[in-house]
């Protein structure tokens, strides 16, 4: 088995948006319950690594530094509400700073070929930040930073993003509009929060053509989902020549997710993490997965491990038919 690194930190369990907003989905339950469920299967042959803090240089390579220095304020004031949704408390900018590093860290193992494969179980998520706003239980985009950080401080040329969170991630794509340098592609369904990801927005620019974005309709099983990725997604990475992959692995599209009308499976992310893992050994690429969304608790506790035991399995990955719904071009 190629070596592959869980990265964490006891800081992104103390995040807490309850505190503030009774009731809220994001909670410290769902990173409990994802390490209790890898533990009992000993951890799946991975390695554990701690997350380290993000420096804030990092962050700045994504995010407006008032941005930056208005979410570290709040937290120290003791908190505050950022929206509806989005919650700042006293331990919040902590963890934001452990994920976001986290993200920074698995991208060095995998670039320095200390490991093929990467997941971060960090929270709070981050593919909704934009570069100037915080938003959708986001503070700050792990993945957009790992991404820069790779791009800027580790010699990556070419990052392909592939997001299959049931959300669409409009931080990520807005902070990376104008980049040649990052392929954005997105599975998501439509008219949904945030309201983002048309198919018509390809980027903007010399962006132009790097993103890409295939939203669905509600009701929306594997069979499409998978048919997205095999013949729309992975064509246009290849065609991109990616030195690294990442992926924002949230879990909401799952038929038991209280917040979305998608109906995947627990296996349905395992065959889709095949299709990425020998995407990637094909492009000579390491791979690493960041934790967004999914909200149904024990059905995350699921996924995450089956997910994870995909990448590195001896199983191929299974070519499915071109869905008739795609008619994209």
């Amino acid at each position: 088995m190629s070596r592959a690194l869980y990265f964490s930190h006891p800081a992104c369990h103390e995040h807490d948006p309850r505190a503030y907003m009774p009731g809220h989905p994001e909670t410290p339950a769902r990173l409990v319950a994802i390490e209790a469920a890898l533990a009992e299967r000993d951890w799946l042959g991975w390695e554990r690594s701690e997350a380290p803090a993000a420096q804030e240089a990092w962050l700045e390579l994504v995010h407006d530094a008032r941005l930056v220095r208005d979410i570290r304020a709040m937290s120290l004031a003791g908190g505050a509400a950022i929206d509806g949704d989005t919650y700042v408390g006293e331990s919040s900018y902590r963890a934001a700073l452990h994920a976001a590093g986290g993200a920074c860290a698995m991208v060095h193992a995998l670039l320095s070929h200390q490991a093929r494969f990467g997941f971060c179980g960090v929270r709070p998520p981050g593919h909704h930040a934009e570069p100037a706003r915080a938003m959708g239980f986001c503070l700050f985009n792990n993945i957009a930073i790992a991404a820069a950080y790779a791009l800027r401080e580790l010699g990556a040329r070419r990052v392909f993003i592939f997001d299959w969170d049931v959300h669409h991630g409009n931080g990520t794509a807005e902070a990376f509009r104008y980049s040649s340098e990052v392929l954005f592609a997105s599975i998501h369904q439509q008219g949904i929060y945030p309201g983002t990801g048309q198919l018509g927005d390809i980027g903007s620019g010399p962006g132009e053509g790097y993103t890409l974005n295939l939203p669905v309709p509600a009701g929306s099983e594997e069979d499409l989902w998978l048919s997205l990725l095999e013949h729309i997604a992975l064509p246009a990475a290849a065609a991109f020549k990616p030195d690294l992959v990442l992926v924002s692995a949230g879990f909401d599209a799952h038929r038991d997710d209280p917040l979305a009308g998608c109906r995947l499976h627990t296996d349905s992310f395992a065959r889709m993490a095949r299709q990425l893992r020998d995407f990637a050994a094909a492009a000579g690429a390491p791979l690493g997965l960041v934790l967004e969304g999914g909200y149904n608790v024990p059905i995350l506790a699921e996924c995450v491990p089956a997910t994870l035991a995909a990448l590195t399995d001896d199983i191929p990955a299974q070519s499915v038919a071109r869905h008739p719904a795609l008619h994209l071009g």
